[in-house]
């Protein structure tokens, strides 16, 4: 999850709601806070607790590699489509009222993954669930800045949510671990439903609901060609890496394209636009959403294949897999204390440069680890990809946050996350596509693997071990994904770099006076 800047200098000074004056915050808007921040832990503990299940899932749901990605993908997917329009709609009937109504309808979906009997099922409810996250993500950005109207509170505030978005992170491999030693692979899902119990209860008595008192109307045509255009792309992408370049491609990739460009144009000429497109004009804003999707798709797209990685390739339990993700998030969560001390000296630009070339250097430095012996090489290049990331988008974020109107807080709050999200969609679907086709390349199965495990293989390790792969066979597939797992690496590490040109060009030393 993406986490706002926690410096108190680089916090908005106008209040959000001029009409009323800023005023401190007592007992129900800091128990209120408690309910956003628990909120942000259950999406960031959902996004991450799936990598974990991968093995089990598909060796249960005889899941094939694409379906696998699917599963992956189409949270990300729903949520990244669907976070502007849900932003719009908590604008309009209250954002109190759309986190109630999401969270229910999470829990659900929640109760429907869990239970799945087929991977088309679950991928169904994995997109449900993005769904329902669609409507949690910017209602909880959005009622803090409404909520906090002093400054330095509403500083405290963010920062208590973005360490609840990051320690959820870190906690999703460690919950996913222990249920998985003793439970199905549907547990991780149900572990969400006595967290939605609480979030019902809590969120009614405690929030108090907040809206745009002037709203404009709800642009359906804009919310789909935003869908479709996403859809189309990645399901081109998707296409493309598994079986090549072909008519469906070129059509889902040209009906992707129109859809988005169709989608801006009509952004431009709307008196009431689901994203004000004009607010790209300004360098340190473009700069900033750049930075934010180009730092978070090399690493979601690793990340969600390094769970399966300690799995199979390196024969961790879930548990020990979890665990041994934790100096991943645990470096993440320290940027909040780093971030404090490079700023002044750096500006948000070098910080967010800074960071991304730390992440870059430690992707480089992953590709030589995965072949390691010892998991000590692995935990020492997590740590300044997982601070890395963290430094860079939290100034990504607040640079994105901090020029956006107040009027529209729950659209303006869910651009952020539209580029995260998105970016997640994609890393998943274009570098996981490259894992899977430098896998495939490189896989020599020594001569009379029998015909089913060799099919088995073919696609997918976790595949390979489901059909009963042993021996000289599995060891060629475990040789050939540990392979693919270093060139995905060496990829990420490039566009990380990239990332952090980008950052330095782009995003000024001081957030607020460029984005006001």
């Amino acid at each position: 999850m993406a986490t706002p800047a926690l410096d108190a200098q680089q916090a908005p000074t106008t209040p959000l709601h001029p009409q009323h004056p800023a005023r401190g915050a007592g007992w129900r808007e800091w128990g209120g806070l408690g309910v956003l921040v628990l909120a942000v832990v259950l999406l960031a503990v959902d996004a991450t607790v799936l990598a974990l299940a991968v093995p089990a899932l598909t060796a249960d749901l005889r899941a094939s590699s694409t379906q696998v990605l699917w599963i992956g993908d189409v949270y990300s997917l729903a949520l990244a489509g669907l976070l502007v329009t849900m932003g719009n709609v908590a604008d309009r009937i209250g954002r109190k009222r759309l986190l109630l109504l999401g969270t229910a309808a999470f829990g659900l979906a929640s109760l429907g993954a869990a239970l799945s009997p087929s991977p088309e099922v679950l991928i169904a409810a994995r997109a449900l669930l993005g769904v329902a996250g669609a409507t949690l993500m910017p209602s909880t950005l959005s009622l803090i800045r409404s909520t906090f109207t002093a400054p330095r509170q509403r500083t405290l505030a963010i920062a208590l949510w973005s360490a609840g978005a990051s320690g959820g992170a870190a906690l999703g491999p460690l919950v996913g671990g222990a249920l998985l030693e003793h439970f199905w692979w549907g547990s991780v899902f149900l572990i969400n439903l006595p967290v939605v119990a609480v979030l019902l209860v809590a969120g009614a008595w405690l929030l108090r609901e907040s809206r745009n008192p002037v709203p404009g109307p709800l642009d359906l045509p804009s919310v789909l060609l935003s869908l479709v255009g996403l859809v189309a792309v990645v399901y081109g992408v998707k296409h493309l890496a598994h079986d090549g370049l072909d008519a469906v491609v070129a059509l889902s990739l040209v009906v992707g394209a129109a859809g988005l460009v169709a989608f801006v144009r009509r952004q431009r000429r709307l008196e009431h636009p689901l994203i004000d497109v004009d607010l790209f004009r300004r360098r340190a804003f473009s700069g900033a959403v750049a930075v934010n999707f180009a730092s978070v798709f090399p690493l979601m797209g690793l990340l969600f294949f390094f769970s399966q990685y300690l799995q199979l390739a390196r024969g961790s339990s879930p548990l020990q897999a979890g665990l041994q993700e934790t100096p991943l998030m645990l470096s993440a969560i320290g940027a909040i204390a780093v971030i404090g001390v490079l700023l002044p000296r750096l500006g948000a630009g070098r910080t967010a440069a800074v960071g991304l070339l730390a992440a870059a250097l430690g992707l480089a430095l992953l590709a030589a680890a995965e072949s390691a012996p010892s998991y000590l090489w692995l935990a020492l290049t997590l740590v300044p990809i997982g601070l890395g990331v963290g430094l860079s988008q939290t100034v990504a974020v607040d640079a994105v946050v901090s020029a956006v109107p107040s009027d529209r807080a729950g659209a303006a709050s869910s651009i952020s996350e539209t580029a995260y999200e998105l970016a997640a969609a994609l890393g998943i679907a274009v570098l996981g596509s490259l894992l899977g086709v430098v896998y495939r390349a490189g896989l020599d199965l020594p001569a009379g693997t029998d015909p089913a495990v060799a099919a088995a293989a073919g696609d997918s390790l976790a595949g390979a071990r489901a059909a009963g792969a042993d021996g000289a066979a599995f060891d060629a597939a475990r040789e050939a994904f540990v392979h693919a797992m270093q060139v995905t690496s060496l990829s990420a590490a490039a566009l990380t770099a990239v990332a952090a040109v980008i950052a330095w060009r782009m995003i000024p030393a001081r957030l607020s006076a460029a984005a006001h």
